[in-house]
């Protein structure tokens, strides 16, 4: 699928479209995505700042969906963990940036060249718009390749 159409989609998935979500850029690479959160009445919290949980979920699929189309639909990959370290209050408008590099592409067929499952960890911050933290977010992700491609390689 093209970046352009499943930007398009995300943004109107509900999740993020109801959570005030809102996919930038996904590049036609798959390398790198960009997503933005301004601070609407339906995603604060109490005090008045982000809901931590939209903070999250403005992280989640991102790491996933960019590996997967690295990995040109031979393994499975999947988010087995994830974590959220606030750090600051989230006011006004808030971006995440995911960038895949080589090195973790590399890092995930070397470790499941054999069949073997690769947990790789990655870390995104989301950050204010003077670029100040708000949060730390860690996901790990599980890749293995598929069953019918491990035989194919062996």
């Amino acid at each position: 699928m093209k970046a352009s159409r499943l930007r398009f989609g995300m943004n109107l998935w509900p999740p993020f479209l109801f959570a005030g979500i809102r996919v930038v850029e996904i590049s036609p690479d798959y390398r790198y995505a960009r997503v933005r959160m301004r601070l609407r009445p339906w995603n604060r919290n109490f005090f008045g700042t982000h809901f931590g949980g939209s903070l999250f979920a403005m992280t989640d699929p991102f790491w996933v969906l960019l590996l997967f189309n690295q990995l040109k639909g031979e393994h499975v990959v999947w988010d087995r963990a994830g974590e959220i370290e606030f750090v600051a209050p989230g006011r006004g408008t808030v971006y995440a940036e995911f960038r895949l590099t080589d090195e973790h592409v590399a890092e995930v067929l070397d470790l499941t060249r054999d069949g073997e499952k690769a947990l790789i960890w990655f870390e995104t911050d989301v950050v204010g718009q003077d670029g100040a933290v708000i949060a730390r977010v860690k996901k790990q992700v599980y890749a293995r390749r598929k069953r019918d491609k491990q035989l194919a390689h062996a």
